[in-house]
C-alpha cells in the first residue's frame, strides 16, 4: 500500500472517482455531480483557494485506490481565531485501518510542515462547507450540502486517535402546525420591535447578495468554529444557488430600514440527484430535472440575526414564514441545521418550535 499526493489531471479523476465506487451499496449515499466537485477543487475556479492553500492524497494498494483525503491549510481561519489549526476533508476509505492511518498520516505531515499543531475535521473545506463525520442517524439520507457516511468510519477516525471537538446537531420537522403559543407570542413581541418579514426579490438579487454580505460574519461570528466569508466567496456561493432558489423559502427580516437577519431555506436536491448514481451530467442531468419535480423536502440551511435582535421572536417568526410559503408550495418536510451542540438558545428554539433532534455530526481534533 502507498499513499501519495495527488500529481495531475489522471489522479484528480481517480480522487473524485473514488466515493461513486466504494458507496454504490449504501441506499442513502447521494451522488453529486462530478463536474461540480472538480470546480469545487480547482483552485483557480473557488475562491476559498484565495486564503487557502490543500494537497489531495490518494491510497493505493498495487493499482487500486482504496482511500483519499485532503489536508487543507486555512489561513482565514488561523487568522481570525489566532491557532494554529489545520484540517482535512474529503476523507473515503475502504474499512481498513491500515488505509485510514496512512492517509491521516499523510495529511498530518503536511500540515506540520506548515507549522500547523492540531487536525480537525473533516471539513471539506472548511466550517461553511460540509463538515463533520456522521456518528448518529446513518438510517437518514442526506439533504442538500450535508455530509453522509458510512458507520464504519467513526471507527476508523477514533481509533487513529481522534477525539470529539464538537457536536453538529440536525432537527426534522414533519408536522405543518407550529405551536400557535409560540407564534402569537413571537408575533406580539416583533409587532412591538417594528419587525417586518419580506421574501428574496430575485430582480434584485446582486443587491440582495449585498444584504447578505453586511450581515452574514456579523451574525455568525461568535460561533465556535465559525470562519468569515470573503464578497469572493459569498458572490461564488450566490452564483451556485440562484438557479435553485425559491424566493419564497428565502427571508429577510427587517426593522426601519435596515436589514437585521435572513434565513435561507433550499430544495432538497439530494431527491433529484440520487436519481443520478454515476454523478455524470449526461445523460443524468434529463433524469435530475424531472426528479426535481417531485421534491417535497427542504434544508434550512442559514438562519441568523444580529446579536441585539436574538430575543425578539424574528426566528420563530422565520422558521413559521418558511414552514407556511413552503408547505403551501407542497414542501412537507423540513431540516433545520446544523446547530452547535452547545447554542442552548438556538436549540432550545427549534425544539420549541416543533423540530426533532434526529441526527448528530461530529468534528475531531487530533495534535500534530
Amino acid at each position: 500500500m502507498v499513499v501519495r499526493p495527488v500529481t495531475g489531471a489522471a489522479d484528480l479523476r481517480r480522487f473524485i472517482a473514488l466515493p461513486y465506487r466504494l458507496h454504490r451499496g449504501d441506499p442513502n449515499w447521494v451522488p453529486r455531480l462530478r463536474m461540480e466537485v472538480k470546480q469545487m477543487l480547482s483552485p483557480k475556479k473557488n475562491p476559498f483557494f484565495q486564503h487557502a492553500e490543500a494537497q489531495y492524497f490518494l491510497a493505493q494498494i498495487d493499482s487500486r485506490v482504496v482511500g483519499r483525503i485532503a489536508a487543507v491549510h486555512n489561513r482565514l481561519h488561523n487568522e481570525f481565531h489566532q491557532d494554529r489549526v489545520g484540517f482535512f476533508g474529503f476523507f473515503e476509505s475502504v474499512d481498513d485501518q491500515r488505509v485510514a492511518d496512512a492517509l491521516f498520516e499523510a495529511a498530518g505531515a503536511w500540515l506540520e510542515q506548515r507549522g500547523l499543531d492540531v487536525m480537525r475535521g473533516p471539513a471539506s473545506f472548511s466550517t461553511n462547507d460540509e463538515c463533520g463525520l456522521l456518528v448518529q442517524g446513518f438510517e437518514y439520507p442526506p439533504t442538500i450540502l450535508s455530509p453522509h457516511n458510512p458507520p464504519y468510519y467513526v471507527r476508523l477516525v477514533e481509533r487513529a486517535g481522534f477525539e470529539k471537538a464538537k457536536d453538529l446537531f440536525q432537527y426534522e420537522l414533519t408536522d405543518p402546525n407550529m405551536p400557535e403559543r409560540l407564534i402569537r407570542g413571537a408575533r406580539l413581541i416583533a409587532q412591538r420591535q417594528k419587525i417586518r418579514l419580506r421574501s428574496l426579490n430575485l430582480r434584485d438579487f446582486d443587491r440582495e447578495v449585498e444584504r447578505v454580505k453586511q450581515l452574514y460574519n456579523r451574525a455568525w461570528e461568535k460561533n465556535w468554529g465559525f470562519v468569515p466569508m470573503t464578497d469572493a466567496e459569498i458572490d461564488h456561493l450566490a452564483s451556485q444557488l440562484k438557479p435553485v432558489v425559491v424566493p419564497d423559502l428565502v427571508v429577510f427580516a427587517e426593522r426601519d430600514g435596515e436589514t437585521i437577519g435572513f434565513a435561507v431555506a433550499l430544495p432538497d436536491l439530494n431527491v433529484a440527484l440520487k436519481t443520478n448514481p454515476s454523478g455524470r451530467l449526461f445523460p443524468g442531468i434529463l433524469k435530475i430535472l424531472l426528479a426535481s419535480r417531485r421534491i417535497t423536502r427542504i434544508r434550512v440551511l442559514l438562519l441568523g440575526l444580529l446579536k441585539e435582535y436574538r430575543r425578539t421572536g424574528a426566528d420563530a417568526l422565520m422558521y413559521q414564514w418558511i414552514w407556511e410559503k413552503g408547505y403551501a408550495l407542497g414542501y412537507r418536510w423540513a431540516e433545520a441545521g446544523w446547530v452547535l451542540e452547545d447554542n442552548v438558545t438556538m436549540n432550545n428554539a427549534v425544539v420549541r418550535i416543533g423540530f426533532r433532534h434526529y441526527k448528530t455530526l461530529r468534528l475531531y481534533d487530533r495534535p500534530l
